[in-house]
């Protein structure tokens, strides 16, 4: 069983029914742009991914048969498909999910108007559910985006960092899209100030985590698991917590300039070196105490079963990506 079949089996009898629908309406609206931006589009979902972020929206709106619901689930991965097209773009990548990118198949241009058609469908999307507060959400979750990749060009081959700028680019490009996929699906559901401030808290810690284990696994996994080869992120001069802690553990490791790194087999070796310090077990421990972290802010937040439910979600994801 996958971690998407799993952690759909925990949101209840309805959660397959809700996520079929989210399919079919992110399917309906990756169309009616035209051959080519359809074609991107198209690309892109068949990719596909672990859901995780409308799995959230659903799991905390209920599982309700709700149609609003199922709007803000589908806006939710939109937003997220865009920010991958977009990626890909900035760092001419050629694969994702073991899959030739929209960059790489189709050009600079199409991927990048493929992005942008896929932001402007989840808005349009959200919008149709009439409720102000949902837009203004994820309107402040792209701003965040935004922000984050900004910083992290910024940043790019910069072993000078510490884990704060770290942290700070982990809220921004990942852990406010959760939040505010949490964030909606309570308030998509009704529920009252209370619960919708435990849930987002949740998603925000639950998203730091995961960008934190998502950085451990372009260090340690194979491709096979990945879609990726090891070390892609230092390919791009991308840096991130396991290498800020072994930099910090080996002095040699903080004197090395990640623009010499420009083969798989250069990647390969960091990685090695990156391992050799520990760093990626400190990386583990970091990413666990945020899921733990995770599962107190829903504590006396929200009822018992919704808390059994994104609690287990959380231990799924933390031993699937750790």
């Amino acid at each position: 069983m996958s971690t998407v079949d799993e952690v759909i089996s925990l949101g209840g009898a309805e959660m397959p029914t809700l996520m079929e629908q989210v399919e079919r309406l992110l399917e309906e609206t990756s169309t009616g742009a035209g051959p080519d931006l359809q074609a991107g589009a198209s690309d892109t979902l068949a990719a596909g991914g672990k859901r995780l972020r409308p799995l959230l929206v659903l799991i905390c709106g209920g599982s309700r048969d709700d149609r609003m619901l199922v709007r803000a689930a589908a806006a939710v991965e939109l937003i997220h498909m865009a920010t991958l097209v977009h990626d890909d773009v900035v760092d001419n990548a050629r694969l994702r999910r073991g899959r030739p990118t929209v960059f790489a198949s189709r050009g600079r241009e199409t991927a990048t108007a493929t992005g942008d058609f896929l932001f402007s469908r989840s808005f349009a999307l959200l919008a149709a559910n009439g409720e102000g507060e949902q837009v203004k959400v994820l309107s402040d979750a792209c701003v965040a985006l935004a922000r984050g990749e900004l910083a992290q060009r910024h940043d790019a081959y910069r072993l000078d960092l510490d884990e704060q700028r770290y942290l700070l680019r982990c809220e921004l490009k990942t852990a406010r899209l959760f939040s505010a996929a949490c964030r909606l699906g309570g308030l998509a559901a009704g529920r009252p100030a209370r619960e919708v401030a435990a849930l987002e808290a949740y998603g925000h810690r639950l998203g730091l985590a995961f960008q934190m284990l998502d950085d451990l696994l372009d260090v340690s996994a194979p491709a096979e698991r990945t879609g990726k080869h090891r070390g892609t992120d230092l390919l791009d001069g991308t840096v991130t917590l396991p290498l800020i802690l072994a930099a910090g553990r080996d002095p040699e490791l903080a004197r090395v300039d990640l623009h010499a790194v420009t083969s798989r087999a250069d990647a390969e070796q960091l990685c090695d070196r990156i391992a050799a310090t520990g760093a990626l077990g400190l990386t583990r421990t970091r990413a666990t105490s945020l899921v733990s972290d995770a599962k107190d802010a829903l504590r006396y937040g929200v009822d018992a079963q919704l808390e059994r439910s994104l609690a287990d979600v959380a231990d799924r994801i933390a031993a699937r990506y750790a």
